[in-house]
Parts: structure tokens; sequence; C-alpha cells
């Protein structure tokens, strides 16, 4: 599987132990910055991750900000993505299990190297349960059809 990362700098701290645990988990990564403490925007980080996640580029993609907050909802603004702010390793987990998320946010304000490695790793070791939750996330898909243009 191939994961696209993403942060701007408030999330750059968690970065290095993502990848770390995507590496660990026998995962590839596309890195799409940013790699410096420079002041960034990250709905620029969000769209890039977004998009590859979106074009196959990616598998599933994880963004990083100061609270995982504003880069969720900035991917969420694309049509198929089901981008999840997590801040404990079960919801890692669930958010794949019950939502099918492609990406998954954490926050570098909020949550600490050691967590942002288990949160990853449990994310990529889910699996989407499908039955009830996949009749959940295609209502989700129809909320999509009807209202991105």
């Amino acid at each position: 599987m191939k994961i696209a990362v993403g942060c701007d700098h408030g999330g750059l701290n968690l970065k290095g132990q993502v990848i770390r645990a995507i590496i660990d988990n026998s995962h590839e990564y596309i890195d799409f910055g940013t790699d410096t403490l420079d002041s960034v925007d990250y709905p620029d980080y969000a769209e890039k991750v977004a998009l590859a996640v979106i074009n196959g580029q990616a598998d599933k993609g994880i963004l990083l900000c100061g609270t995982g907050i504003g880069i969720s909802i900035a991917a969420n603004k694309f049509k198929g993505i089901r981008c999840a702010h997590v801040t404990d390793a079960f919801s890692a987990q669930m958010c794949v299990e019950h939502n099918n998320a492609n990406i998954m946010a954490m926050g570098g304000r909020i949550s600490d190297s050691s967590d942002a490695y288990d949160f990853t790793t449990k994310y990529l070791k889910a699996s989407f349960a499908g039955g009830r939750h996949d009749i959940r996330v295609k209502k989700i898909e129809l909320i999509e059809d009807k209202n991105f243009k």
C-alpha cells in the first residue's frame, strides 16, 4: 500500500514517526511536505494528499497540522475523501473499520510522537468491516453526490 503524507509546520513534529510506522508496517509513502518549521498553510497540504488519494497515486493518506482539525476540514472538501481526525488509537482503528476513512488526520500540538506511531499503525492495520457500515458509507456518498457540484 502507498500512503500520501502531508503536514504543515504544526504537525511536522509527528511526521517522522508517521513515516517510521508506515515503513515498519511494510508500506511505501509519498512525502508531500512540509519539511521545515516555517509557517505554511495547511489547506495546501490537505489538497496535495487528497488529490493523491482521489487520483490513485496513493491508497490512503495521513495529514498533520497543529490540532488535526483544520487539515481534516480542508481534506473533506474533496469528493470521495473521508478524512477522520483522530486523537486516540481506538478511533484510528475504527475510522477505517466503520467509516472506511481513506485519510487520517492528527495534531502535533495535541498528540506526541509515540501516539503518532501507534495511531498510524492502527490505521494501517485496520480493514473496512463492510456490512451495515457499507450501507452508511454509501449514504455518505449519496450526500456527496447531491452536494458536491
